[in-house]
């Protein structure tokens, strides 16, 4: 195989076309003209189209769209509806109670429910016209660094073509590697090359990132529907069917032509190992209260994501030399408020601020890039996400512990009764299953195929595609623990927490001996597994470009 790479150069380059890398593109492009500067900018997406690998059932709020873009609607911005008014649901088993209090963190109102894919294409529309680069179907798969070894210096892209075994097809093409003045990474929560960086740089913050799950549909309703009242339109749910130590929750958002977006948000720090993410959404939408709303409706795309919510003691040092790092890939999500797409863009304009005046010193060391961190410390984001700096760690308590720390939070910004109140890795918090204990999963007859399906639709509604012949993206390191182990103590958690049915644990009739099956072409690029496995022998690193989701409406 030729492993020579081609090479291209560019001023700047943005890993991943989210909000944080569209709206940094645009803010310098912006910066650059109102200077006078020439700047060759680049954005690199692995999905096949913007917007691709984009999902979330989302509430905007616009602050940092009306800075960075004042007259959006008049420029078309995709907003699918206002929000007119919030309701919050504890729910039982069988009943749902109203919660009178809204807290300040989830008070809506005025704010905006986009599909989070259109308006990921919107945004690059915009950077387009500027004369942004947008190139879709490139995944990053291995950083590039100076002769030092620590200063970043670009980006290789994925192979094409190879084969099952690593071998070229006829249709290979080897990578590119991108280089760049400044590198501004924004993949993402649980970036494989953020992961890279982290390992080799040491940059991690106090303390170690968490996530939660959520699976997340589309539903097309009946033309009469809940919606048509004069009920909110942005409704929040607690409780049922998670018991009360394990954070999570679900949400049901309005969106035009009779269309919600309702999704379910498990914490990866529960401790059950018997625990299915995807059966707790399922058992979600049969909820008696949440079934009314629904009823009648068809699923029209399902996907999943993991959303970093660690927060602002979890987030990295945010530059390096020749390198920054934005949104969700630096833990800039507010977790309290359910929200991260205002915090992604306001990240990605603050390092343009950076970019720019490292262009004109024409210096990009760290310590001219550190004016983003600079810029960021006198910021209203700072101040966001220091308000939920331990809201995570909380809810990761046992109740009713976490409920004292809570209030204490919600009265005094943000600080409880300890700062830097300590968070356990998603990884260790998995107890192993107790003596006896089977796995019980929703029975077949709930699932009718139209508005309650099951995992293999819901990967099939994702249009999700990889090509089959392609080695694995899914590193399984022994697989040999897989189904020692890992099956005697935790009984293959794999085969639940995996929302796309990735990972299944077969016996040969014969020998009678277990092995693990892997199906990555159902892959959803949720990257739950790189994160809860408990023994950490699988890491997710980026398929062939272009593979994966094919979100239109999420």
């Amino acid at each position: 195989m030729n492993s020579e790479h081609e090479s291209m150069e560019v001023d700047v380059l943005f890993v991943g076309a989210g909000p944080a890398c569209l709206s940094g593109a645009i803010r310098l492009m912006q910066l650059a003209e109102e200077k006078g500067l020439n700047l060759e900018v680049a954005v690199i997406e692995k999905g096949a189209e913007v917007g691709a690998h984009s999902l979330s059932g989302a509430i905007l709020n616009p602050i940092a769209l009306k800075e960075l873009i004042p007259d959006f609607l008049q420029k078309g911005c995709p907003v699918e509806t206002t929000v007119r008014d919030d309701e919050i649901y504890f729910l039982s088993s069988e009943k749902a109670y109203r919660i009178p209090f809204i807290p300040s963190y989830l008070e809506n109102q005025g704010y905006f429910v986009i599909s989070l894919s259109r308006y990921c294409r919107w945004l690059a529309k915009i950077a387009e016209g500027l004369g942004v680069s947008i190139l879709p179907g490139f995944s990053g798969k291995e950083v590039l660094y100076g002769a030092d070894n620590k200063t970043i210096v670009g980006v290789r892209t994925g192979d094409k073509g190879v084969g099952k075994e690593g071998q070229p097809r006829s249709n290979y093409e080897p990578g590119v590697d991108i280089l760049a003045k400044v590198t501004v990474f924004g993949e993402g929560a649980r970036g494989s090359l953020m992961k890279e960086i982290t390992a080799r740089l040491g940059i991690g913050g106090f303390m170690p990132d968490v996530y939660e799950t959520g699976i997340r549909e589309i539903i097309e309703l009946p033309e009469e529907n809940y919606f048509n009242a004069s009920f909110g339109n942005s409704l929040h749910f607690m409780g049922y069917p998670l018991e009360l130590h394990t954070p999570g929750g679900g949400f049901i958002y309005q969106m035009k032509d009779s269309h919600i977006a309702i999704g379910y948000l498990t914490a990866l720090s529960y401790a059950d190992t018997l625990l299915d993410p995807y059966d707790a959404f399922i058992r979600f939408k049969l909820h008696p209260f949440v079934s009314d709303i629904i009823q009648g409706g068809k699923v029209i795309e399902q996907g999943a994501r993991t959303v970093s919510v660690g927060g602002y003691h979890a987030m990295p040092k945010l530059c390096v030399g020749g390198g920054l790092f934005i949104g969700a890939a630096a833990s800039m999500h507010n977790a309290p408020a359910l929200k991260g797409i205002h915090s992604s863009m306001t990240s990605g304009m603050l390092a343009a601020d950076a970019v720019i005046h490292a262009v004109e010193k024409g210096d990009f060391s760290e310590d001219v890039l550190n004016r983003y961190n600079a810029l960021f410390e006198k910021s209203r984001l700072r101040e966001e996400l220091m308000a939920g700096r331990n809201f995570s760690a909380a809810m990761s308590k046992k109740s009713p512990i976490k409920f004292f720390h809570l209030a204490a939070q919600y009265l005094n910004d943000g600080l409880g009764f300890r700062d830097r109140l300590p968070l356990v890795e998603d990884c260790k918090t998995l107890q192993p299953a107790r003596p006896g204990a089977v796995y019980q999963p929703i029975g077949a007859k709930s699932f009718d195929g139209v508005l309650v399906v099951d995992k293999l639709t819901g990967v099939y509604l994702s249009k999700t595609l990889h090509r089959e012949d392609q080695p694995s993206h899914l590193v399984v390191h022994d697989p040999d623990i897989c189904v020692t182990r890992c099956d005697e103590m935790y009984h293959s958690p794999c085969t639940r927490f995996c929302p796309g049915n990735v990972y299944e644990i077969r016996e040969d009739e014969k020998t009678h001996r277990k092995e693990l099956k892997l199906n990555p072409s159902n892959c959803l690029h949720c990257k739950t597994c790189d994160i809860k496995d408990p023994f950490r022998n699988i890491t997710w690193t980026c398929p062939e470009g272009g593979d994966g989701p094919g979100y239109r409406r999420g």
